[in-house]
């Protein structure tokens, strides 16, 4: 019974050994398979996305040999995406070749563990094997050996992580925590298998031993692998802390290598600080750090126009480099063309041929002061007499109360501060954003410049009248009740040869009033100048810009006008009250000055049509004056229309007349007065010689007017160099294209301005005039200011048709405020710091600028963010800053907050 008892417990003991370590080899193999599966099978996170091959391709060097894996067109859907992946996201390079050899592999890790499952249940002992060959495949590939096969997909991964840290700085901070914290949650995710496998492992060691040394030996790799995971991902975070102390500083090789193809102007619209990434998925990429402080402001600004700048992004970057085609338009590094040092010796400046100026700034400029911080720069309301009206060279009380004499004017011309204003201009209460072109011709709001007086005294004239909420302008004048477009026309039929917008295209109004004359001829393709004084004539010059008509406030006192000799076609006076017979005719020699030779003076006044003794007198004294000035007397014609008479006079163009003079009253002007010396030059009463050599300015007329601004002046010749360095006539040329590319391509388009509310437009610092010009097919005007202590360019600017001032910008300008609409400054400020402090120029611009107003700046890089920072204390609006190679660009509009506090008076 015994042996029969222990015989039958025998045989179920046997049955249930056979069948747990079926059992414990299922189960050991299931768990060296989940190991392999973890270590080799990790799915990328799924936020990443396909970067498409035409941005992959950008951030490779083109020399070198790529090897494309042969299953890349079998890519999963959330295959790893290195670009969009930070370095702590990223697999080691042995993980990364797993992923190579496994392009299959379905991304659902729990559909694969089944999967798998089912058939290591079926050979225990074959998957057994296939993970040792798996994992001996795994180390022979991550040390470099393996077949073929493995080796070019090394060589393929190597060079996409070469691809990684290239782009990481291009990535987002979001992005790059985000997976982090993927990063993370994986990581722990491995460390929790492998501890699970480690205790499985243990229990069969307890229970079966023989099991358990089969399975020792992949342990050990088990382990020897995830330490080296972790030697990886330490290395990975260390460089991408490198990097990004490193990005802090400059640009990544590849985005230097993407720009240095392209000028500033181009790549402004694809990188300035509101620039959205033209990568599939659209995300924002980092910027420069002198671009994040303007990132707040410049959010606004961005959502109405980023359409806008996308598209324009896109035809910049498939047009052609100008400078391949057109040597010299633009310099490879900026685009921003460079002004040669050997040139300047050949040009003479304002600041040079000023006498007074140099004693102006004698102690002025001793030494350079030593800036003030920027940041926190605290601004107050001016506290004087002028209130909204404050022009700060025309409004100096202090200094005209000390004046001798103001029998010449001499209170209506500039007397600037000693120290140059920092205090802001206050808005007029109920201020509107201005009307614009062409209906500002006839209508403007009352409360923009609410003054009435010239509508009480002058509403008779059709000057300007009030008409509930807007000052409303019928067009006429003194001389022209009934509309200065039949006035204009009255003038051309008296002296055909004046060929309004042909001939003639350059006028200067003195005396302007409203300036409606100027105004109307645009309708005939004319460009006037028109100035009047500050004076009891309250605000006409506002009243002319507020409209959209170019006007500055001047006076002919007891100083040359800001203008060379010789550069306009005709001079017009309309009542202006001027008296030109007096003092030997001193005013009218200056007259004479800045007429072009050939040129023509019409003057619409009493004397010419009324025979009341005093105007008789005037008469007989101006007659007398011209003569003996060699003007010659064309016509008096009386217009019957609106009952008035005027008198049309043409300057010589050659000196025989002066010749033949029986007496020098007016004399001749000594060899050594520059005629083009206006910068507080004193009037002198005698007349320039006119120009007869061909090669001299002003020895011929300029070509007809188109033509006249595409093409360089007769007078600049192959022998002078030009501003940049090349000869002058090239220079011309190369800057002319230089303006209209960079207009087209990128201010037009790229910087979220609305052109069609710009009209009233300044270009701080111009050289030949190719800003204005390239702006001539739209309905704006420019105003080209050449710096006194820059080369004397502006006689080019008013022949080729456009017209100008001398200006220098350590000093007021003599405009009234909110006058502008657009502020162009091209490397401006960069040279300006060296004589005078930014902040009071800030103060200027602001003042010149209507709220709503826009300024774009080009210059160095360092110039750009001392004006960025004084733009914010300012609370402008900085919509756009770019810099590259110590070039930059910045756009910025004007806000209509005000200090609440005043200046000490």
């Amino acid at each position: 019974m015994a042996i029969g008892k222990m015989r039958t417990n025998k045989r179920p003991s046997s049955s249930s050994s056979y069948a747990s370590t079926m059992t414990t080899i299922v189960f050991i193999g299931l768990c060296v398979l989940g190991v392999w599966m973890l270590t080799s099978g990790d799915v990328v996170n799924p936020q990443s996305t396909t970067r498409t091959s035409s941005t992959e391709s950008t951030a490779l060097n083109p020399d070198e040999k790529i090897t494309i894996p042969t299953k890349s067109n079998d890519k999963g859907a959330f295959e790893d995406n290195p670009g969009d992946l930070p370095d702590d996201a990223l697999k080691s390079d042995d993980q990364s070749s797993r992923q190579q050899q496994e392009p299959d592999q379905k991304p659902d890790s729990n559909n694969n563990e089944v999967s798998k499952e089912s058939n290591a249940a079926t050979t225990s002992t074959e998957a057994s094997n296939q993970a040792e060959e798996k994992t001996d495949r795994q180390e022979s590939t991550a040390g470099g050996g393996g077949d073929n096969e493995g080796g070019k997909e090394s060589v393929g991964e190597q060079e996409k992580q070469n691809d990684r840290e290239n782009q990481v700085s291009e990535e987002s901070s979001a992005t790059q925590n985000q997976n982090i914290q993927q990063s993370t949650a994986d990581s722990n995710a491995q460390n929790d298998s492998a501890n699970q496998v480690e205790e499985s492992k243990t229990g069969d060691k307890n229970g079966n031993t023989e099991d358990s040394n089969n399975e020792n030996q992949p342990g050990k790799q088990q382990q020897q692998q995830q330490q080296q995971q972790q030697e990886d991902e330490s290395q990975q975070q260390q460089g991408k802390q490198q990097r990004q102390d490193q990005k802090q500083v400059t640009f990544t090789d590849e985005t230097k290598q993407e720009q240095s193809a392209k000028p500033v102007d181009e790549e402004v619209i694809t990188k300035g600080s509101t620039q959205q990434s033209k990568e599939g998925n659209q995300e924002s990429k980092t910027k420069p750090d002198e671009q994040e402080e303007g990132k707040q402001d410049s959010q606004k600004d961005n959502s109405s126009n980023e359409t806008t700048k996308q598209d324009v992004a896109t035809n910049a970057n498939t047009e052609d480099n100008p400078g391949e085609a057109n040597p010299g338009v633009s310099l490879p590094n900026s685009g921003i063309p460079k002004e040669s040092k050997e040139s300047k010796k050949s040009w003479s400046t304002q600041a040079a041929n000023s006498n007074k100026e140099k004693q102006r700034r004698k102690d002025k400029l001793s030494g350079k002061e030593e800036e003030e911080s920027i940041y926190g720069y605290t601004w107050q309301l001016c506290n004087v007499t002028a209130g909204p009206d404050y022009i700060p060279c025309l409004d100096n009380e202090k200094a005209v109360k000390k004046l001798s004499t103001t029998k010449h004017f001499e209170h209506r011309e500039r007397h600037c501060p000693e120290d140059p204003p920092t205090c802001l201009v206050p808005l007029p209460q109920g201020y509107k954003k201005p009307i614009s072109w062409p209906s500002s011709r006839d209508k403007i709001w009352f409360h923009n410049v609410p003054h009435t007086q010239l509508a009480e005294v002058k509403g008779h004239q059709n000057w300007v009248k009030v008409t509930g909420e807007f000052l409303t302008f019928p067009g006429g004048g003194t001389q022209f009740i009934h509309g200065a477009l039949h006035y204009i026309d009255f003038i051309n039929q008296s002296v055909p040869g004046i060929g309004w917008g042909r001939h003639t295209r350059v006028v200067l109004d003195v005396g302007c009033g409203v300036a409606s004359f100027g105004g109307y001829l645009f309708d005939r393709d004319v460009l006037t100048m028109s100035f009047a004084p500050k004076d009891e004539h309250e605000a006409q010059v506002q009243f002319a810009l507020e409209r959209g008509i170019p006007a500055i406030s001047a006076v002919m006192g007891t100083q040359r006008l800001p203008f060379p000799s010789g550069v306009f076609d005709l001079v017009h006076c309309a009542r202006c009250r001027v008296p030109w017979h007096e003092e030997g005719g001193r005013l009218l020699l200056e007259l004479n000055r800045v007429l072009r030779p050939g040129g023509h003076f019409v003057w619409s006044a009493t004397p010419v049509y009324q025979k009341l003794p005093e105007d008789v007198e005037i008469w007989e004294a101006m007659s007398s004056l011209t003569a003996s000035m060699c003007w010659k007397l064309e016509t008096i014609q009386n217009d019957k229309t609106n009952k008035i008479g005027a008198a049309i006079y043409r300057k010589p163009n050659n000196n025989q007349c002066y010749q033949q003079r029986k007496q020098d009253n007016p004399p001749l002007c000594k060899d050594d007065d520059d005629p083009n010396a206006a910068w507080y030059v004193p009037l002198q009463p005698c007349m320039h010689r006119v120009p007869v050599d061909q090669s001299q300015r002003g020895s011929r007329w300029p070509v007809k007017w188109s033509k006249r601004l595409r093409i360089p002046p007769y007078w600049l010749n192959q022998s002078q160099m030009g501003i940049y360095g090349k000869p002058a006539p090239d220079d011309f040329l190369r800057d002319y294209e230089h303006w209209k590319r960079v207009v087209n391509n990128s201010y037009l388009t790229g910087l979220g301005i609305s052109w069609s509310d710009v009209r009233n437009v300044m270009d701080m610092r111009a050289v030949y005039g190719g800003f204005a010009a390239a702006l001539r097919d739209h309905k704006i005007w420019v105003l080209n200011v050449v710096n006194v202590n820059s080369p004397d360019t502006l006689p080019i600017i008013f022949e080729r048709g456009l017209f100008g001032i001398y200006h220098d910008w350590c000093e007021g300008f003599s405009t009234y405020p909110r006058t502008y609409d657009l502020l162009h400054a091209d490397h401006l400020f960069s040279k300006l710091k060296e004589r005078c402090k930014l902040p009071p120029v800030m103060a200027e611009i602001d003042r010149m600028v209507r709220p709503g107003g826009k300024l774009i700046v080009r210059d160095e890089s360092g110039a750009i963010g001392e004006v960025e920072n004084l733009l914010k204390s300012l609370h402008w609006e900085v919509h756009l800053t770019f810099s590259k190679d110590q070039e930059g660009i910045l756009s910025a509009q004007k806000s209509s907050w005000r200090p609440k506090t005043f200046a000490s008076s």
